[in-house]
């Protein structure tokens, strides 16, 4: 371990992303460096990671790439989130053209064309987001790792068809590419210690 070597790290992480297993993977394997996780919200991900108050982070694309290593992990799938006596819940699967009449709570996503007036809700995070469903006043498209982490026993989701998956990266400024965020991306790609960077 050289010199140049920070003691620790810190890694942010969005909501929903799982970080816990990467975490434990480095500690098994560096237990004299630290790994602090640090909760990020999509909004303030790339400022984050600009302003060096993460050293890496596991983040929600699309991501602002000028200066920036990505390594994409993995898509996620996008549902809608409803009141438990809501119709589409007759549905396994909801088109997307099914959501263009409601009332979304969150801007909806790429694929889903709102035809009809929204009532400009105020801006609210994905936990508030599903608890006005609760209420019945409307649905919001969320990634499936979002929505199962705000689940509430007033509410279920569906998958949508027809609107993009939502894609979950390590992300890490070109200028603190170094030795020990190398070692990182291995853990998080799988290599041990003993394994090659290839």
């Amino acid at each position: 371990m050289g010199s140049e070597l920070r003691p620790g790290v810190r890694v942010g992480f969005v909501t929903g992303a799982t970080p816990d297993r990467w975490a434990a993977r480095w500690r098994d394997c560096y237990p004299e460096e630290p790994l602090a996780l640090v909760p990020l919200s999509e909004a303030g991900q790339e400022a984050a990671l600009r302003r060096r108050e993460v050293d890496a982070a596991f983040v929600r694309l699309p991501l602002q790439r000028d200066g920036m290593h990505v390594v994409r992990l993995y898509d996620e799938l996008p549902v809608v989130v409803l009141p438990n006596d809501h119709v589409l819940t007759a549905y396994d699967l909801v088109d997307a053209a099914d959501l263009v009449h409601e009332q979304h709570l969150l801007p909806p996503p790429d694929g889903v064309a709102v035809q009809e007036p929204q009532l400009g809700f105020a801006p609210a995070s994905a936990r508030e987001a599903v608890e006005l469903v609760a209420t019945g006043v409307g649905v919001v498209v969320l990634p499936m790792s979002v929505a199962r982490l705000h689940h509430r026993k007033d509410v279920t989701h569906r998958q949508v068809d027809g609107v993009p998956p939502t894609t979950v990266a390590l992300a890490w400024l070109v200028e603190r590419d170094d030795e020990q965020l190398q070692r990182l991306v291995g853990v998080v790609r799988g290599r041990t210690p003993r394994s090659s960077r290839g």
